[in-house]
């Protein structure tokens, strides 16, 4: 039985919780650090359960990195190909959408210094995941093993589509054996410092590299139709600002 997603309380609206509190927050620097080797052992597949195309990159692109190094099997699990960013736009219509997200992660992979990884594209409607929460946790299941180590964004992350897919991967993880880390996007930026309503008992810190950090850069400007603003619109870009260094420290945040 999935949990009601209820996002009442954890609205994503305005500019959400500068960066700068967060930077100045001693209580980040203090989480326990943990590694890649610790995250995914030895012998272990890294199954990475993205609702957008892009979220992959914002969430952990540096670990994505590591694990490369570390030559870990990875399976990317697109939920939905993120079709409705742009309602209303004579640029970004769905169907140019569908095509180009994709390609975009694909980009910013190969940004990051990975090889084409195996990837899962469920189609799932962009804006509607949390209606198709069973489906999804079937599919998962029906692709997991024991002694997968499965990331997906936090079950109360304040977007429905995130939300769902956490809920759905924690559902397939425990119908399978594999083993859930959870990662926070838009808690950032709902949430503020020390907030309770934040399993900080579960985070830990995966520190990054300034090479690894630039790579993370270098790999989020391959989402264009993300990052730039649309001028058939007049609308700002959809990641951008704060929403987008809150996502760009020296460290990663997983909840264990």
């Amino acid at each position: 039985m999935f949990a009601h997603l209820d996002t009442h309380a954890r609205r994503i609206e305005g500019g959400g919780t500068p960066d700068h509190v967060w930077q100045s927050w001693p209580g980040l620097s203090e989480l326990p650090v943990i590694d890649a080797a610790e995250l995914v052992p030895p012998g272990a597949r890294a199954v990475i359960v993205a609702p957008h195309p892009d979220d992959e990159i914002l969430a952990c692109g540096g670990l994505l990195q590591l694990l490369a190094a570390q030559g870990s099997a990875l399976l990317l699990v697109a939920a939905t190909d993120g079709d409705a960013s742009h309602p209303g736009s004579p640029l970004w219509p769905p169907e140019r959408l569908r095509q180009v997200r994709p390609q975009e992660s694909a980009q910013a992979l190969h940004a990051l210094g990975l090889a084409p990884p195996d990837w899962l594209r469920l189609h799932l409607p962009d804006g509607g995941v949390a209606g198709m929460t069973p489906e999804l946790s079937a599919a998962l299941a029906a692709q997991l093993r024991p002694g997968d180590r499965v990331f997906t964004t936090w079950r109360l992350d304040g977007h429905p589509d995130h939300e769902a897919c956490g809920w759905a991967c924690a559902s397939a993880c425990s119908a399978s054996g594999a083993t859930l880390v959870e990662m926070p996007v838009w808690g950032w930026h709902w949430a503020t410092p020390g907030d309770t309503r934040l399993p900080w008992h579960r985070a830990r810190r995966l520190c990054l590299s300034a090479a690894q950090l630039q790579r993370k850069r270098d790999a989020l400007r391959c989402f264009a139709s993300q990052m730039q603003g649309d001028p058939s619109t007049g609308q700002p870009p959809i990641v951008a600002g704060d929403a987008l260094q809150r996502l760009l420290h020296a460290w990663e945040v997983y909840f264990l």
